[in-house]
């Protein structure tokens, strides 16, 4: 056999593989499609993350802070800059490192527009802070690295406290949540640990390291028949006990506690806690084939059909506690159901981006916390 056949044989067999590997290849450039979507319904032009289905039309911290982690894991720095912009322009009157961003924005009741409630929402700060964050370490950003810094710092100083035989605790916001002397009013899915982690990774020399046992034994000993509350009292010496104002009950707050747990790294400890607490729901679903819309966390009952983002939310716990069969159904459920065609359910399109998003790969946790997203056509970030 001649040289230039060897050679020709040699550059058919490369090429065969690289077209055996071609879908793979394409898989990995794939954008992605879903928060396309979210992005042109709910993000306005200027950055404003809009609730449709509210009739004031209005923004919450909240939403500013989904839509940073969601541009953060597509890549999209054009969108993160404009939400970031408006969330700081509107929310923090200008100025992130003076002050929390207020929880919503809106149309007020003499027709006028601007904040409602100017109350901040520890949840969303923590989300904005880690976006920020991880953005600086991604991108390589280090304006993103510092504002995400003085934010953690600010979170630490006005949204925490030192409770009586739990220790160092996120608090739902500065002010409001302290209904009596020695009781606090908790909300276990305003601490995703995954996020507390990072932040303990990030600044080791904080009290953010005292915040990851007080967060797991929130969302634990909160949920003592395997159901998360929308909301909790906690009575220092006495423990956690159900709060009057939401009757002990769990639904749309709640369903982000499962969804937070399963997502957490497969080598985090806490998550064999976590997915072993929370096999009742896992155990609900098994047997009624939806999630409940409400719970009643001290019987530990479940009633209702839940919308379709409630599926998506528990794919991550479902897969974690190897219900696979039970996941491919869920999933198919938020498919049939058109949960990303509609306009009119923000929420629902919240927890399905990081449901499914998860699902298929676009993104991960670390065990320290940091985000691991598959980045869209470009060469691999730096080591979390």
């Amino acid at each position: 056999m001649s040289i230039g056949s060897i050679r020709l044989k040699q550059w058919l067999g490369v090429l065969a593989t690289i077209m055996a590997a071609w879908p793979a290849l394409a898989a990995e450039c794939r954008p992605w499609p879903a928060w396309d979507a979210f992005r042109d319904r709910y993000v306005e032009e200027g950055g404003r993350v809009v609730d449709r289905s509210s009739e004031r039309q209005h923004s919450t911290s909240e939403g500013q802070s989904y839509a940073l982690f969601f541009a953060l894991v597509a890549n999209d720095r054009p969108a993160f800059d404009r939400v970031l912009r408006w969330t700081e322009e509107n929310l923090a009157e200008g100025d992130l490192t003076g002050r929390l961003p207020a929880w919503q924005w809106g149309k007020r009741d003499d027709g006028t527009w601007g904040v409602i409630d100017s109350n901040a929402a520890s949840d969303s700060d923590l989300w904005i802070a880690y976006a920020l964050t991880e953005a600086g370490r991604l991108w390589k950003a280090e304006r993103y690295a510092a504002l995400g810094e003085l934010l953690a710092e600010r979170i630490l100083r006005e949204e925490t406290e030192d409770l009586p035989g739990l220790g160092q605790t996120l608090l739902p916001g500065p002010k409001g949540f302290k209904p009596e002397k020695s009781v606090w009013r908790l909300n276990p899915s305003y601490v995703p640990l995954q996020l507390v982690q990072r932040m303990a990774t990030l600044f080791p020399k904080s009290p953010w390291r005292r915040l990851v046992p007080s967060s797991v034994d929130l969302i634990v000993r909160s949920a003592p028949r395997g159901f998360a509350p929308e909301w909790v009292l906690y009575k220092g010496d006495d423990g956690f006990a159900p709060d009057p104002a939401s009757s002990g009950e769990g639904s749309f707050n709640a369903i982000r506690v499962y969804l937070w747990a399963g997502m957490l790294a497969t080598d985090e400890p806490a998550r064999a806690v976590l997915v072993k607490r929370f096999s009742p729901m896992v155990q609900h679903v098994l047997a009624n084939g939806t999630p409940p819309l409400k719970v009643d966390t001290r019987e530990g009952s479940g009633e209702g059909v839940a919308p379709a983002g409630f599926s998506a939310a528990l794919l991550p716990l479902l897969d974690a506690a190897n219900q696979q069969d039970a996941l491919s159904q869920q999933r198919l459920r938020v498919i049939a159901k058109g949960t990303l065609a509609r306009d009119d359910n923000y929420y629902d399109q919240v927890l399905s981006l990081y449901g499914l998003g998860w699902h298929a790969g676009q993104f991960k946790f670390a065990r320290n916390g940091a985000l691991i997203p598959r980045w869209t056509c470009t060469a691999s970030s730096s080591s979390p």
